[in-house]
């Protein structure tokens, strides 16, 4: 008889310790060494959590600390997406809604501004926080400045109309931290109840374009996954109504 698995209640189940550490400043290979450390022992963890081997769940935790916590990652994270890094990806997204940029530059002063949700959010100053093309909101398990609202997605509260719905919601990095496969797929179903139908006056090319889910994730978590691939997680997607219309591969 199989032991009946413990799901958590909520995303901070899934995230590694916190440790504060003083904020110096690291160079790109220790950025990327430290980014890429922390995410496979992120993949064991979960590992372990789906067999319950809370031993091995420790044994993790105790090697994520001496790396800093999830505080150490999150700066990391940030010295990565400084510009003279080239490491932050809403400049992709971007790039990929350059199509409906007048678009967008109309609306922010009309009565139905375009809204992005970034789920996950480090910073206030990314590309598209920087941009002025859209209604920011900002959440983030662990906030790390005071426009950043400390939110659990899973907890945050259904809208009661398309005001509080949004255009675009970021995944950047944040479904490879959630502690289980069911609940990942209950994030990504969750992304549905905040997008809200594109204005009719949308061009068919900018029509695609909206709503979007703009999902980050790393590489080994379809290139080097015994449990998911692209073409499952294209399929899963599919499943959810969701259509690819733009995907990108780095190292």
């Amino acid at each position: 008889m199989g032991k009946k698995k413990r799901l958590p209640q909520s995303l901070s189940t899934g995230r590694p310790p916190t440790t504060r550490q003083r904020p110096l400043s690291i160079s790109r290979r220790e950025t990327r060494a430290l980014i890429n450390a922390h995410h496979t022992l992120q993949k064991k963890r979960q590992q372990a959590l789906a067999r319950n081997d809370d031993a091995a769940v420790l044994a993790i935790d105790a090697e994520i600390a001496a790396l800093g916590g999830i505080e150490e990652y999150q700066r990391a994270s940030l010295q990565g997406q400084r510009s003279d890094r080239g490491g932050d990806s809403s400049r992709l997204l971007l790039k990929w809604l350059e199509p409906a940029r007048a678009r967008l530059t109309e609306a922010t002063s009309s009565s139905r501004p375009f809204r992005m949700l970034e789920v996950g959010a480090l910073s206030t100053t990314n590309a598209c926080s920087s941009s002025g093309l859209f209604q920011m909101e900002l959440i983030d398990l662990n906030s790390q400045e005071p426009s950043i609202l400390q939110q659990d997605f899973m907890e945050r509260p259904l809208p009661e109309s398309d005001e509080e719905r949004f255009d675009i919601i970021s995944l950047s990095l944040v479904l490879n931290y959630v502690p289980d496969a069911a609940l990942r797929g209950q994030m990504l179903l969750r992304t549905l109840e905040f997008l809200r139908e594109p204005p009719l006056e949308l061009r068919e090319d900018e029509q695609k374009l909206f709503p979007s889910l703009f999902l980050v994730l790393p590489r080994s978590c379809v290139a080097n996954s015994r449990y998911c691939s692209l073409a499952r997680l294209t399929e899963l997607m599919s499943l959810l109504g969701y259509v690819q219309i733009e995907s990108k591969f780095t190292n």
